[in-house]
């Protein structure tokens, strides 16, 4: 069985003075504090997230 694809999403900066939905959004992929990293699973809603926030956090290929 192969394994899933995955991305490593870091967050860079801060959510401080940001829409509610961004921050809500950073918290629903794992994120909230700065240099705070998650591996999380390539799907469409997590692409879709991440877009949402892309100012925000880095994103690496796994």
């Amino acid at each position: 069985m192969a394994a899933k694809a995955t991305v490593i999403v870091t967050q860079t900066k801060s959510a401080i003075g940001r829409k509610a939905d961004q921050r809500l959004t950073l918290i629903g992929l794992g994120l909230n504090k700065i240099g705070r990293t998650r591996e999380l699973e390539d799907t469409a809603s997590v692409r879709g997230m991440i877009n949402k926030v892309k100012h925000l956090v880095r994103v690496e290929q796994q």
